[in-house]
């Protein structure tokens, strides 16, 4: 007896004599996977000025190439269907070759493609220019959601995917005040470089600083947190064989309907606000401003709500899927009643809270993927969602415009989010129920 107890008491203090060191990494492991974090919001805010460019400098490109409504139309979605269609093999890429590599030289070549356009002569330059725009961000979320598995673990996920995410929404914020003082002091050509040139201290900052956390940091950042079905796991699936599970059409038709209505605040809310509320030009871009602001708070707290949910020991699928039910369906209730208001006080409220709910699903759709898929698919399934998502995004203005041509009013183009929203929050809420297994 008195065997065994010596034996014990060794292997205790053994242990704890162990974990000392690993205690004393916590604070530089801290340090340097927070940092990641904010080389990623930043590029995500770059990621995004890059898309926004075009838009604001609209009116001053078709002047100049007397390029028609229905040329500018085609050239402003030129981004999104490629940003789509490519999305497919980023995530496979990304979990192939790591978010290193993958990363590294998706910001090299967006921030490329950006510079390259201020030297367009032609429409169809222009326009292969941003189709390639598009090819080369889709990389950028899919490496985010790899990073932040690999660096944080199931019960503190949430936070960090949320605020790499955040990057979109400030970006849209600041876009309009931003790229327009660009516009008038450099022009628009001089705005694309100068937006280009932006990627370049991100990425020598990325590659000099960012890693992957090597055995022993692994242990310590997913210590007790990884369930028991993970080591099987490990074992590297075919990338189509995610489409046999039913939870994965779930995510691609329910962030579809989720993001056709943020691609209808991010490409017809201006319009909506000057034809229909009756905002002058000038009054429009820091109108437009407020339901972004809003926005950044939406992804906030999604994400921090969907850690708090997992740490008091609510399961970590439901925990993400908590604030993408609540806010997709939260979001349609305040968006269908917009186009029956008289009150402009009150539409921009309604727009705000529509959109503020819109984004909270975001702090927690990219944290579901990679709660719910194996190991090695964490980034494939990612991008197969964003992959529905940005469909949704694309046939958004298009719709939006039939609408308009049609009916002259945005009363439908509302209902319609709102029914595509429901729409949403029942994809997640019932079809989405537990690990991918390999």
């Amino acid at each position: 007896m008195m065997k065994g107890d010596s034996t014990t008491v060794i292997s205790t203090s053994s242990a704890a004599s162990a974990s000392a060191p690993a205690m004393t990494q916590m604070p530089a492991i801290s340090r340097l996977r927070w940092g990641i974090v904010l080389i990623l919001l930043l590029a995500a805010i770059v990621n995004y000025l890059d898309r926004a460019n075009l838009s604001i400098a609209n009116t001053t490109i078709a002047a100049e190439f007397g390029f028609s409504q229905t040329e500018m139309g085609l050239l402003l979605s030129a981004f999104l269907w490629p940003y789509a269609l490519a999305n497919l093999p980023a995530g496979w890429l990304v979990d192939r070759y790591g978010p290193k590599r993958m990363f590294a030289w998706a910001l090299c070549l967006w921030s490329s493609f950006t510079v390259l356009a201020s030297f367009v002569n032609s429409y169809s330059f222009f326009y292969g220019l941003r189709m390639m725009l598009g090819i080369s961000e889709s990389p950028f979320f899919t490496s985010g959601i790899k990073i932040t598995h690999r660096w944080f673990g199931d019960r503190e996920r949430g936070l960090p995917t949320a605020i790499i995410n955040t990057g979109s929404q400030i970006a849209n914020a600041i876009a309009p005040p931003i790229l327009t003082v660009l516009l008038l002091t450099l022009g628009w050509r001089g705005m694309f470089v100068a937006i280009g040139l932006m990627g370049l201290p991100l990425l020598l900052a990325w590659w000099k600083f960012y890693r992957d956390p090597d055995a022993r940091e692994d242990a310590l950042l997913h210590a007790g947190q990884r369930s028991v079905a993970q080591p099987e796991e490990q074992v590297r699936t075919r990338w189509g064989a995610l489409f046999r599970y039913p939870a994965t059409w779930a995510m691609v038709i329910g962030n579809f309907s989720i993001m056709f209505t943020i691609w209808v605040y991010l490409t017809w809310l201006p319009s909506y606000l000057e034809k229909s509320l009756g905002f002058s030009l000038q009054a429009t871009g820091w109108i437009a401003s407020i339901p972004f602001f809003a926005g950044i708070l939406g992804v906030l707290v999604g994400g921090i709500l969907s850690d708090r949910l997992v740490r008091r020991g609510v399961a970590s699928i439901t925990s993400r899927k908590i604030p993408i039910v609540l806010g997709a369906a939260l979001a349609a209730c305040f968006v269908a009643p917009i186009p029956f208001v008289h009150s402009t006080p009150l539409a921009i409220t309604l727009l705000a809270l529509g959109y503020f709910f819109s984004q909270m699903p975001q702090g927690a759709l990219w944290t579901l993927a990679s709660d719910i898929a194996p190991k090695e698919q964490v980034a494939s399934l990612g991008a197969i969602q964003n992959f529905g998502g940005f469909l949704g995004a694309a046939m958004a203005p298009i719709v939006t415009g039939v609408i308009l041509d049609m009916t002259g009013k945005f009363t439908n183009v509302f209902l319609l989010g709102a029914i595509l929203l429901f729409i949403g929050a029942l994809s997640y809420g019932l079809f989405v129920r537990r690990r991918l297994q390999s």
